[in-house]
């Protein structure tokens, strides 16, 4: 490893975020390299996912909007337990590049599980779930327990 002096830039304003910037880059590199030949064979533990999930709650039910582009409605699991709401499943590599050289891959493969702790109470007997163009969408009607009421005030 070579130290090399640190000069202020002779042109343009001094920019310190920028700076943090290139020696957050240069300690990535340094630390990463050494170590990159172990972490390759962590690789299967590392693989998990988690999709991307909306919560969104009226007056009547809870709705969980989750990103499962490419999946099939089999692969998915969804379960509900004492107000806890668990999807669950797994993504399998299309195909496998045997032939050339794979340039980049992005997209996540294996076991993902999402877990939320919904904030009231719901009826479990009426909970749907539909699956369309990769949105996965769970409908969680509230108890009647657990929807806000009216109560109306009386005179004597």
């Amino acid at each position: 490893m070579a130290l090399i002096r640190w000069q202020r830039p002779e042109t343009g304003r001094w920019d310190p975020l920028h700076q943090l910037s290139s020696l957050h880059s240069e300690i990535d590199r340094l630390f990463g390299t050494p170590f990159s030949a172990l972490t390759a064979g962590m690789q299967p533990f590392m693989s998990g996912w988690s999709p991307a999930l909306d919560l969104h709650e009226d007056k009547d039910s809870f709705t969980v909007r989750a990103e499962l582009p490419g999946m099939k409605k089999e692969q998915i699991e969804i379960s509900l337990h004492e107000g806890v709401l668990t999807l669950s499943g797994e993504r399998k590599e299309e195909k496998k590049h045997e032939d050339g050289e794979i340039h980049r891959s992005e997209r996540f493969v294996g076991r993902f599980q999402r877990t939320l702790t919904l904030p009231s109470s719901v009826d479990a007997d009426k909970v749907k779930a539909t699956y369309e163009d990769g949105i996965l969408t769970v409908t969680l009607p509230k108890s009647e327990a657990a929807k806000p009421r009216q109560i109306q005030v009386k005179t004597r």
